[in-house]
């Protein structure tokens, strides 16, 4: 994930100051454990800014609207008591070069501050601080003991101090090529390393991208730039400096991560970079500006290529990357974390069933003790002390059966001790048929919810993220789940399930998890309507609408069938077993878990998952 540099801070504050100041401040309100979000209003416009110290993705920039979730965080709650009604005056860096903002409150425009709130983007020690006007540390996100950082404490109560000062030599604009040439390549190493330890500001995209627009390769030493190569470097390092004066930013979105600086053509269009490695020659690079500045590249000889996707401001920028980077991580993480809580707990449970089985199993013999025991009684005569084994003739078959003994008790005993086993046996089973039932049941349900687990391999939208979240929140009521620090999700979300169109034009409904299942089912369906699942085999309930007077053909089935499989656990087979009915033949029965049924009524079509087109 790219971080938040100086050049794309210094842009995201530009905008703001231009967009959001003045402002009031309305309400305050905490994402997660990283993000605070203030609610502005200007005299045209009401928004959201969101401040984050997330360690890889410390931002500010404008936001979307919070879902609607209690905030249970306290650092929110303490900026919301200090901070509601206050007129947002300043957005300004406390001093040139550092990526700490200083957003500025007061009564109202014009009048001297009463509030600071100092936001970090310092990378891993970002922080979000909150002081009075005497500079002393009201709260802040997160707080920094002495234990943990001697250089640099953060309590609340405590004079507020800037980072430690950074000791690079600060860019200037007014710096000559020769002495800038000089003190990169005083000691020869690669271009792009020797750039960043030298002058600070810097990070390794910004620096990747001005090299990379310059013709050169970033990994190539020093030694090897001829003079124009040098030149071509320094214009771009100037168009740079310019850029953060002046404000010229124009925001993309690279197949890299992205970019808020529209980097001039290169006048040498015989040599590009993919990836950073320079391209021979040979491969006929095709170089083109896309979006209005040179961010596009595409190579004909290497078959590799960049596209850009400009945006409108850095603010769409930043919240569109970001949100999409930490929906990606925190997808993967959860979508983990619910796997491995699945396989242990089918695991276990499957044991427990094995048990059971075996159980019931050994209650099968328990009508041969008795028959055993029912011969020993009417043969009492043919019984000898010591005996171990006895064979007499069966009552229907007139066969020989063996019957072990206990030679230190005498027939009736035995007798006796064959018809205790019989009972035994005989309440096991009553006592661990209901046990299977539910154990199996519970199994059913889990290999469902991994079904729609199984579904979700990678993160395409935001939908998908709301889709873990509901099979999480369903895990943590169901108790299967362990969460001290859950939260409900937004009750009010509108529910998005999976639609198609069939050949003939109907639309086809798919639920994305349990709760989307019973909503499809219960809730959306009509009495015109059909609907689908693979039988006996986990997967999400399907439906499809058909309005009054119309017929759903064999195609319109086969199709519903197809999708039903492919979102089922069967999706790798080459035909699936699917059921369909109506509604109306699909109950819940009492006391079932989330997307659990059962139906009558139904057909069945051969659904063939590789033919869908999801």
């Amino acid at each position: 994930m790219q971080p938040v540099d100086l050049t794309t801070l210094t842009a995201a504050c530009s905008e703001l100051r231009a967009q959001w100041l003045p402002a009031r401040l309305e309400q305050v309100y905490q994402r997660d454990r990283f993000t605070v979000s203030l609610a502005l209003r200007t005299m045209n416009k009401r928004g959201w800014i969101d401040l984050s110290w997330h360690p890889v993705a410390a931002r500010i920039c404008v936001g979307d609207p919070p879902p609607r979730i209690p905030d249970t965080f306290t650092f929110s709650q303490q900026l919301r008591h200090q901070l509601s009604g206050l007129a947002l005056v300043s957005i300004a860096p406390i001093s040139p070069w550092e990526r700490v903002v200083d957003l500025q409150f007061a009564q109202r425009p014009g009048e001297p501050a009463l509030w600071h709130l100092y936001a970090e983007i310092i990378g891993k020690y970002s922080n979000v601080i909150l002081t009075a006007h005497d500079n002393l540390v009201v709260t802040c996100a997160h707080q920094v003991s002495a234990k943990q950082s001697s250089v640099r404490p953060i309590q609340t109560g405590q004079p507020y101090e800037m980072p430690p000062a950074l000791t690079d030599t600060a860019p200037s604009a007014i710096e000559p090529q020769n002495r800038w040439q000089e003190r990169i390549s005083l000691v020869p190493g690669q271009l792009h390393r020797n750039l960043l330890k030298n002058y600070r500001g810097l990070s390794k995209a910004l620096i990747w991208s001005m090299i990379r627009s310059a013709n050169l390769d970033p990994e190539q030493s020093t030694d090897s730039l001829s003079p124009h190569d040098w030149q071509q470097l320094f214009q771009r390092w100037q168009y740079w400096l310019e850029s953060l004066e002046n404000s010229k930013f124009k925001p993309s979105l690279t197949a890299q991560g992205y970019t808020v600086i529209d980097w001039p053509a290169p006048e040498n269009h015989n040599v590009g970079a993919v990836d950073g490695a320079c391209v021979p020659s040979n491969t006929s690079p095709i170089l083109s500006p896309l979006g209005g500045g040179w961010g596009g590249l595409t190579s004909i000889g290497t078959g590799r290529e960049e596209l850009t996707s400009a945006f409108p401001s850095v603010q769409e920028l930043l919240n569109s990357y970001y949100t999409s980077e930490i929906n990606q991580e925190v997808f993967a993480q959860v979508r983990h974390q619910l796997s491995q809580k699945l396989i242990n707990l089918l695991a276990k449970l499957k044991l427990k069933a094995n048990t059971f089985k075996q159980k019931l199993q050994q209650s099968e013999v328990a009508d041969t003790h008795k028959s055993q025991a029912d011969l020993l009684m009417a043969n009492l005569q043919h019984w000898q002390p010591g005996m171990k084994t006895i064979s007499l003739p069966d009552f229907e078959t007139n066969q020989p059966v063996a019957i072990p003994l206990n030679p230190e008790k005498n027939a009736v005993q035995n007798a006796q001790a064959l018809y205790k086993k019989h009972q035994k046996l005989k309440r096991a089973r009553i006592a661990v048929e209901p046990l299977l039932a539910a154990v199996q049941e519970e199994i059913d349900y889990l290999e469902q919810v991994e079904a729609a687990l199984s579904v979700l391999e990678t993160y395409r939208n935001t939908q998908d993220l709301q889709t873990l979240a509901e099979i999480r929140e369903e895990l943590i009521q169901q108790k299967y789940l362990d969460a001290p620090d859950y939260r409900s999700t937004d009750k009010n979300a509108a529910i998005e399930f999976h639609r198609y169109q069939t050949p003939s034009g109907f639309e086809l409904l798919i639920g994305r998890n349990n709760r989307q299942n019973d909503q499809l089912t219960f809730r959306v369906a009509g009495d015109y309507d059909i609907w689908f699942h693979t039988l006996e085999i986990p997967g999400s309930h399907a439906l499809l609408r058909v309005t009054p007077g119309t017929v759903a053909e064999e195609a319109d089935l086969q199709f519903a069938a197809n999708m039903a499989a492919y979102y089922s656990r069967a999706r790798q087979s080459e035909q699936v077993p699917v059921v369909y009915t109506e509604p109306k033949y699909v109950y819940k029965p009492k006391g079932a878990k989330p997307g659990m049924v059962v139906y009558k009524q139904e057909r069945i079509v051969w659904g063939r998952p590789q033919q869908a087109t999801a």
